[in-house]
């Protein structure tokens, strides 16, 4: 077996009193991640080599897993992530950049630690600013200091009542009237991944994002996710009349559907565009034998997003990261860099020629990972 993907043997570390040895692997050139994702329980689209290979086209980042399976043996665990290294935002470890969630991927308590400590030894040895691993539950840290990290709010749709009955579900007045009077309007519904696609979501997604005051991702972004995940990407758009009034970019990991980016048109918003477009994603991943529909985080202090996803009948969580650091003092500022970033953005943005405000957003994405 070739073992030239394997990039290092980490120092042993101590998990209670049985040491483990850490070894650090290449999930881009060593086919043993791709076996563990999909073998996996806990596993999502966003430890796929699909999603890897995107952040590593666009931004550069370099993706790096820590396991305790040695060389040559099948890969039982692994804990995935991204270093960041940024003149305004610090140098620091993310598990994983831009992604709702990213579990460390484990059986047992005795993995996770192993895997916690070899990313605490990191830290220190490195000097690095911190280290957030994206977990839907906090995870226990040994040595260091665990300061406040983000929190938000997550909503996941169970699938697997029949359709009458995930329709019910939904408010009657924001959801259900909705996505009939898109019904009588004769809205348009298509999906696909084509460059046509990609031009429509792109469009919508400028007018939202100025819309918020924050600047978008680069179209490079969204054209290597297409590239990456083929086929377990989808684009879907609603359409009056030809004009084109939402859109929402959808991926597939196994039995679960998630939804990671939605744009519209606000002068069309009463016709129910978006709504349409979840009901359609719901109605094609239970033809398609899915069982859930991850409807992805919020941030807390988004009501509207909340209530929104509240009244498709997902049920709500939270998500609370792990942020470890050395220094008690980022308990006071625990991502001041990437608060800064966006604080500016939003005062900025509005006022931006298009063709700023779009490079803007290809300047500063990679900092604010």
């Amino acid at each position: 077996m070739d073992l030239s993907h394997v990039a290092a043997t980490l120092p042993a570390c101590d998990v209670g009193t049985c040491p483990a040895v850490v070894y650090q692997i290449q999930p881009l050139q060593d086919p043993r991640w791709a076996e563990l994702v999909n073998r996996h329980p806990r596993s999502s689209a966003f430890h796929t080599v699909a999603w890897l290979e995107a952040l590593h086209r666009t931004y550069g980042y370099e993706p790096t897993a820590y396991t305790t399976s040695p060389p040559g043996t099948c890969l039982e665990n692994g804990l995935v992530f991204c270093r960041v290294a940024s003149w305004i935002t610090g140098r620091r470890i993310v598990s994983l950049p831009f992604s709702d969630h990213c579990e460390p991927l484990v059986h047992t308590a005795a993995e996770k630690d192993a895997l916690v400590s070899a990313l605490e030894h990191k830290l220190v040895q490195d000097n690095l600013k911190y280290v957030e691993v994206r977990g839907e539950n906090p995870i226990a840290a040994a040595r260091c200091v665990c300061p406040s990290a983000p929190s938000f709010c997550f909503h996941r749709l169970d699938l697997r009542p029949d359709l009458e009955t995930l329709f019910a579900n939904c408010h009657k007045s924001s959801t259900q009237r909705k996505i009939l009077r898109a019904q009588r309007e004769g809205l348009a519904y298509e999906a696909g991944r084509s460059g046509w696609f990609l031009d429509v979501f792109w469009d919508l997604l400028l007018l939202t994002r100025r819309r918020h005051g924050i600047p978008p991702q680069p179209k490079s972004w969204y054209r290597n996710l297409i590239a990456c995940f083929g086929e377990s990407l989808q684009i879907r758009v609603a359409s009056k009349e030809k004009h084109p009034v939402a859109a929402i970019l959808t991926l597939r990991h196994r039995d679960t559907l998630i939804y990671k980016y939605g744009c519209s048109d606000t002068a069309f918003n009463q016709l129910g565009g978006t709504q349409l477009l979840f009901w359609r994603s719901i109605q094609e991943a239970k033809h398609d034998g899915l069982h859930v529909f991850d409807l992805g985080r919020s941030d807390s202090d988004n009501p509207g997003l909340i209530r929104f996803k509240d009244r498709l009948g997902g049920t709500r969580s939270s998500l609370t990261y792990t942020r470890l650091s050395v220094s008690p003092i980022s308990q006071d500022r625990p991502n001041s860099g990437v608060r800064w970033v966006r604080s500016v953005a939003k005062r900025v943005v509005p006022c931006l020629p298009d063709c700023i405000f779009r490079a803007a957003g290809s300047a500063l994405y990679r900092h604010m990972a």
